[in-house]
């Protein structure tokens, strides 16, 4: 008997990012992280709720366990599928009003998403150009060479992404002594992954220490888009090293590949929560919202942008508007 096929119903998932979209846009700027958080989990819950599957989730919010944290199961009964969740990527973002949030969901195959422990992990992300010329043991003015002869460009016209954290003040030395151009960035680790995987953004390069978690997402991410991840543990003490042992990663050293954190077929959903390079934000209307978003799908191999409008009653006081 062949595996569930998580991709038959590939753009039913964007109906649990909108919700959570549309939820955790009315906490922007209001200074409340949990509130966010907890909207955003609510309403991505209930969306997965109604759809024909049974899915477990593996990656779940740190926020908002008791509704969508790991283990949790959702849906109404059906093809078994695995779930790495994030109703908010960057809810503090939210919280002070700033721009780059989304919600993004990635499905796999029953038992194809890793349990990753919840710890830090160095991680470093290129678009389909570079795939296959970037390693993390390597120097950063190595790979920053690497990539930029990957475009076809010098160092200097290369643009690398970091986390603006004490953490990475060597790496940006580094950077920036290999001549790359550097953006700051304030949170949103898994947004700017991806953008190095689609043009327009001339974004190439997304390196730092970031969450575990985030890095599923990444992976499934950039498998669609043809881009490429690599991530390694970053414990900080020893009981990190015995919690990741406990997982069945012994060798804490270990470097992680695209495949190795999506493996199989997936589905990978993102919906703007405030406007970013990526995705416009929602708009709130007089009786609607409207969304923008990722669908991507390796079964059916295609990426789409999907614009959405999104009535709070059937009785519409307002008309549909072209995209503008």
């Amino acid at each position: 008997m062949s595996a569930p096929d998580p991709g038959c119903r590939c753009e039913a998932y964007v109906a649990a990012t909108e919700r959570a979209a549309v939820a955790a846009g009315r906490w922007l700027g209001r200074g409340d992280v949990h509130g966010a958080e907890a909207a955003a989990a609510v309403a991505m819950k209930e969306a997965l709720d109604a759809l024909p599957i049974e899915g477990r989730v593996v990656v779940g919010s740190e926020e908002a366990e008791d509704v969508l944290g790991t283990d949790v199961v959702v849906g109404a009964g059906g093809d078994r599928v695995d779930l790495a969740v994030d109703p908010i990527e960057g809810a503090t973002i939210v919280s002070r009003g700033d721009m780059g949030a989304m919600s993004m969901i990635a499905v796999g195959e029953a038992d194809s998403i890793p349990r990753l422990p919840s710890m830090y992990m160095r991680k470093m992300a290129v678009g389909p150009p570079a795939r296959g010329r970037i390693d993390l043991s390597r120097p950063i003015g190595e790979i920053v060479t690497a990539i930029a002869e990957a475009y076809g460009r010098t160092p200097g016209d290369i643009t690398a992404i970091v986390l603006d954290r004490p953490r990475h003040e060597d790496l940006i030395e580094d950077l920036r002594n290999a001549g790359a151009r550097i953006k700051l960035i304030s949170d949103g680790d898994v947004s700017a992954s991806i953008s190095t995987a689609i043009r327009g953004t001339n974004d190439h390069l997304a390196i730092g220490i970031g969450g575990a978690r985030q890095a599923v997402i990444v992976a499934a991410a950039l498998r669609c888009l043809g881009g490429e991840l690599q991530a390694q543990l970053w414990p900080t003490t020893r009981t990190e090293i015995d919690v990741a042992r406990e997982h069945g990663i012994e060798d804490v050293d270990r470097l992680f590949t695209t495949d190795d954190l999506a493996h199989g077929e997936v589905i990978v959903a993102a919906t703007g929560v405030s406007n970013s390079d990526l995705l416009r934000g929602v708009r709130y209307l007089a009786d609607s919202a409207r969304t923008h978003s990722l669908v991507m799908c390796t079964r059916h191999n295609w990426v789409k942008f999907v614009d959405g409008i999104h009535f709070f009653a059937r009785e519409r006081r307002e008309e549909v508007r072209l995209l503008g």
